[in-house]
């Protein structure tokens, strides 16, 4: 099969593409591209190359990053392989902290159930970016798999078990001010919905006051029978829970722990954007923090407009955090984010964490002591109010990138009864309308959809846009 890297990773249908064999191919062309950058010369020589292996909770995760150990240690690289499941964030900070040459994640994030796949983080602790998965794609199939069995490569020493879940929750306890959330005691319902982050929070908190409350913590390799997205047709559950009891908010994190969904106190959903808005608006009006902005393609005008009152530069990306990533390593970036709820901050990796954005939700309630709503509507009255949503239609790859191709050849005039005013075509084509509403479709990185995106002034307004974005691509 081609297999090939998309937004983060390579991700396949467990069983059909996700298999053994094609495990081994990517993870030998890995090891490949890393022992490419190890100098060989008697002069100046290089130790062995040091990588993280770690994995989530889904189905044969486990397994499959045994087996990845394997083949890194048959080609002379030294594994620290951590022995439960652990979220993505944490491996990165400790790639960052423990100075390996990257790692790897099995893990496909936010996707089905039937799905799995395999991130590569760089020494940096970003997601590889394009030039990076090219060259690692560029070594698949040109060896055969090497393979040392797990259990001799511990006893040669190439593969070692570690923990990095002590250092993460001791850097993020340094990093919120835990005190003042304890303080304030806020009422949170935490979603774990069946993945890595179960337990993480409580750990960072300490000891739990009541009016915390814990969802879907167990393992369950099936998510309760939904994607572990957060994104309101998957957060039914804990909308009707917070519905029935007294909560200041609800937090929820996707398969590997690195987005977040949130809620409100009477269940309606808060949009990525709007999460971004909120925590860069703590940052500024709170913590008295400064610095640059970015947010991919889909993200939303909101952000913009605070950008602009307080005078901070925005970029702009295409879709995917890496974007976001490389952003973080050259500019002095406050927050990046993108519509998918992965959200990156200054003074830590630059990678997502959905678990750090949660705390961070929880500690502008404790500094602003008012509600969300208040809080949101404060935000809403000085910026304006903006309504966003995202619909996934099932669509072949070739189809999709031809029909693209061609609106952006001849872009339609008038979209929903609105003149259009420009157009970007950096990632899908984003129509921009004469009342800065906009609508964009692109094509998935990790799955054979066509995402329509649309954000506008009501959420009448929205859902015209959407139907017009599926009468667009019929």
């Amino acid at each position: 099969m081609n297999i090939r890297f998309g937004t983060d990773g390579w991700r396949a249908v467990i069983a059909e593409e996700f298999t053994f064999e094609n495990a081994r191919k990517l993870i030998q062309a890995i090891a490949d591209y890393v022992n490419s950058h190890t100098l060989t010369a008697k002069e100046n020589p290089k130790p062995k190359p040091r990588l993280i292996v770690g994995y989530d909770t889904r189905f044969m995760s486990d397994v499959y990053a045994k087996l990845a150990a394997e083949v890194l240690a048959a080609n002379n690289i030294k594994v620290s392989f951590v022995d439960k499941p652990t979220p993505t964030p944490a491996i990165s900070l400790a790639i960052k902290r423990k100075k390996f040459d990257g790692g790897i994640i099995i893990t496909a994030s936010h996707n089905p159930y039937v799905f799995n796949g395999i991130k590569f983080k760089t020494h940096l602790a970003t997601s590889a970016d394009q030039a990076t998965t090219e060259r690692i794609e560029g070594f698949i199939g040109k060896k055969n798999p090497k393979i040392l069995d797990f259990e001799k490569a511990k006893r040669k020493g190439m593969i070692e078990l570690i923990d990095v879940s002590l250092g993460y929750i001791e850097f993020i306890r340094n990093y919120v001010n835990i005190r003042k959330i304890r303080q304030a005691r806020p009422k949170v319902l935490i979603d774990y919905m069946h993945g890595a982050g179960a337990g993480y929070l409580e750990a960072v908190l300490g000891k739990l006051w009541t009016g915390i409350e814990i969802i879907r913590d167990n393992t369950d390799p099936l998510f309760g029978g939904v994607s572990p997205e957060p994104i309101p047709k998957n957060l039914e559950y804990s909308s009707k829970y917070i519905r029935k009891k007294k909560f200041d908010l609800s937090v929820a994190l996707d398969g590997d722990a690195d987005r977040i969904g949130a809620l409100r106190p009477d269940g309606r959903f808060i949009a990525s954007g709007q999460i971004i808005s909120l925590i860069l608006l703590h940052f500024i009006e709170n913590r008295n923090l400064r610095g640059d902005v970015v947010k991919t393609i889909s993200g939303t005008t909101l952000i913009e407009g605070i950008c602009k009152r307080y005078n901070l530069t925005m970029f702009e990306t295409p879709v995917g955090f890496k974007h976001i990533s490389s952003l973080m390593l050259k500019e002095n970036i406050l927050i990046g984010g993108e519509e998918s709820g992965g959200i990156g901050f200054c003074g830590y990796i630059p990678e997502r964490d959905g678990m750090l954005s949660a705390l961070l939700l929880m500690e502008m309630l404790s500094y602003r002591k008012k509600s969300i709503d208040v809080i949101m509507s404060d935000m809403e009255r000085t910026y304006g109010r903006f309504y966003y949503n995202r619909i996934d239609i099932r669509y072949p790859a070739k189809y999709a990138i031809s029909l693209i191709n061609r609106l952006k050849l001849n872009p339609p005039r008038m979209i929903a009864g609105k003149r259009l005013l420009r157009f970007k075509v950096y990632d899908g084509i984003k129509f921009i309308l004469e009342d800065s509403s906009w609508l964009l479709l692109r094509f998935s990185g990790t799955e054979p959809l066509i995402r329509i995106y649309a954000e506008g002034r009501s959420e009448k307004d929205v859902k015209t846009l959407l139907d017009a974005g599926q009468e667009i691509i019929k």
